[in-house]
């Protein structure tokens, strides 16, 4: 006969302390992510799993966190993040469940004159909560672009500083919404996109629509706000903007945080 084997996880905890948050962390697992215009894309993710665990309880299963994700290797969209949540609360007996999963994400572009196509990367984030099966989806996407001193361009008689700047948004969503429509949210109000690969031409058009377009870090958050602001399908939302300023040892940063269904 085989011995039994003792789940030592599952035994009682006599401390009367619960645990928020207890599960694994920087775990790289390759996935497909929905793309809007290839239908999908392949890239490497890294996870945070979590759950809450009972003050009686002394330790929750940690691989049963790792087989979630291996049974998961379908394409990851809003819904299917949404249902990897409610699964992992489930196998786990949690009432509570938190999942992130950070990830390189390509946008393949064009340049404004020559057509010439390259790839951009942008940093993005699926983060889940889920409470008594009641859960809530956010997105965050690092949009990197190019931000053109207005004072600078006022006082100074042979063009005007400018950087690149970092524009994060990150959105609580109730219904679909494009990982490119945020991207468009943003590189829209700044003073220009960028781009992977710009021919002579290009490098012309995009350093004088700079300068024609000049953004304080104060314009740049106020006027993604209002993109968002009027945006159905995103209820709550942080927009930070950190200028890596050109002239200074020192970033420029500012922030903009609005729960809409507050008010």
């Amino acid at each position: 006969m085989s011995a039994v084997i003792e789940d030592v996880q599952n035994s009682k905890d006599t401390r009367q302390i619960p645990i928020n948050k207890v599960g694994i962390k920087d775990i790289r697992h390759p996935v497909r992510v929905r793309d809007r215009s290839m239908g999908e894309q392949h890239t490497i993710a890294c996870f945070n799993m979590y759950v809450n665990l009972p003050h009686n309880f002394k330790g929750t299963h940690m691989s049963r966190f790792v087989e979630i994700l291996n049974q998961h290797e379908r394409e990851i969209s809003v819904e299917s993040f949404k249902d990897m949540l409610r699964e992992m609360a489930e196998r786990l007996e949690a009432d509570s469940g938190h999942i992130e999963m950070r990830f390189p994400y390509f946008v393949n572009k064009k340049a404004p004159v020559s057509g010439v196509e390259s790839l951009m990367d942008y940093d993005v984030t699926f983060i889940g909560e889920i409470h008594k099966g009641v859960d809530d989806m956010a997105i965050k996407v690092v949009i990197p672009v190019t931000s053109l001193c207005p004072c600078s361009k006022k006082i100074s008689e042979y063009g005007a500083h400018n950087q690149r700047s970092h524009v994060t948004v990150n959105a609580r969503i109730k219904d679909f919404i494009w990982i490119e429509e945020i991207i468009d949210m943003v590189e829209n109000e700044a003073s220009c996109e960028l781009f992977g690969l710009l021919k002579r031409p290009d490098e012309k058009q995009v350093t004088e629509r700079a300068y024609d377009n000049p953004k304080f870090v104060e314009d740049m958050v106020r006027d993604v706000a209002a993109r968002l602001n009027s945006e159905d399908r995103i209820s709550a939302y942080v927009v930070e903007s950190e200028n890596f300023e050109s002239i200074h040892n020192h970033s420029a940063y500012a922030l903009i945080e609005k729960d809409k269904e507050l008010g």
